[in-house]
């Protein structure tokens, strides 16, 4: 017998509007996520969420496989990862179930490091829920179905939307020196994963007509037989933006993209179990250089997601204005091996937009 999974599907207002509007017989989801959308199976259900107000609004069986389809059913996205599915149980949002109602039957809401990490879960879909999750989950919305219960709904959450990851709106990026790495030391040990995507992303900015920049203290590396250094369009110098403590800062962040004297992406790369240092240094810059505005991304394997989102989300960097949470996204490994195209005549006319459109959002709803 097959088992049945369970999977988060995330509406705001308007596009659970839509999704009715057109019908409720199809969900889409971003194209990055195609790989995961394709492990849904006919039978699994989606739980429907409405983000905003935090709550449990539907849920839908799935009745067919992945396909992709662009015909336009939201205004916000085109979302082509796609299924065809029934609606279980559809409510409003004032009968709509309160996640935290479900706090004491959700393991999401169990060991939290502190009060909103929970909220992780609910930054892209769709995301895999354990069994005894969903099973609660649905029989919840189920319940609310039959005997609803309404609750006051503030206009202003209900209109809530996610914050573009444009580069206009995102902040700004920090790097100082790797402790026990005196800068212009030699680095000769054999690639690691972080010097592969490093070398990725240098190679991605070049080919897009873009100059770079490789972090000081990495300038040696060598991949695929290359030093990063040699890599062309690779920058010797920086343009003399700041103070000096801001400049040193800046020259070691992983990988800049420039375009003359704009730095217009800067990526800073994770790969271990500890990413403490990466948040440590970008809440430096950004608690230096509040008002500058550089595209952020933190880098790292998509198993990471969650360990980065609730660090980055840590009262110390809370505290800090802009929040690190605001002026930082997520770019998962994945996200680039799997969409940067390897035709460099398309590359060629990519904008640095596109890796804005790939990453996530490293914000977490409060209720």
């Amino acid at each position: 017998m097959t088992t049945r999974d369970y999977w988060l599907d995330l509406f705001t207002w308007l596009t659970w509007q839509e999704f009715l509007k057109a019908g409720a017989q199809v969900s889409g989801f971003r194209k990055r996520r195609w790989k995961t959308v394709q492990r849904i199976k006919p039978g699994d259900y989606l739980l429907c969420y409405l983000t905003g107000v935090s709550r449990w609004i539907g849920v839908a069986q799935v009745t067919s496989r992945a396909f992709l389809d662009e015909t336009p059913i939201w205004t916000s996205a085109v979302f082509p990862c796609r299924l065809r599915v029934e609606m279980i149980a559809t409510l409003t949002p004032e009968t709509a179930v309160p996640v935290k109602d479900l706090s004491d039957q959700l393991s999401i809401f169990q060991n939290l490091k502190f009060p909103n990490a929970w909220g992780v879960w609910f930054r892209g879909s769709p995301t895999k829920f354990k069994a005894s999750d969903g099973e609660a989950i649905v029989e919840a919305v189920l319940q609310a179905e039959r005997n609803p219960v309404e609750r006051p709904v503030d206009p202003r959450k209900l209109n809530y939307r996610p914050k573009a990851l444009r580069a206009e709106k995102i902040g700004v990026f920090a790097i100082p020196e790797d402790v026990g790495e005196e800068e212009g030391a030699e680095r000769v040990s054999e690639p690691t994963l972080h010097d592969k995507m490093q070398s990725l992303l240098l190679r991605l900015g070049s080919e897009m007509g873009l100059d770079v920049w490789v972090a000081r203290n990495d300038r040696n590396r060598t991949v695929d037989g290359e030093p990063l250094a040699d890599i062309p369009r690779m920058r010797t110098t920086l343009p003399r933006q700041f103070d000096e403590v801001t400049q040193r800062i800046v020259e070691h962040i992983d990988v800049l993209w420039l375009r003359e004297n704009e730095i217009v992406a800067a990526f800073e790369i994770e790969h271990t179990t500890a990413v403490y240092s990466g948040l440590l240094r970008m809440s430096d810059l950004v608690a230096m250089q509040p008002s500058l505005r550089i595209p952020l991304y933190l880098v790292a394997p998509d198993d990471r997601r969650e360990k980065v989102i609730s660090e980055i989300n840590r009262p110390t960097f809370s505290r800090l204005r802009p929040r690190l949470s605001q002026v930082c996204s997520f770019l998962p490994f994945s996200a680039l091996m799997d969409n940067v195209p390897k035709d460099p005549l398309v590359v060629r006319n990519l904008k640095p937009q596109y890796i804005a459109d790939l990453a996530e959002s490293c914000e977490i709803q409060e209720v």
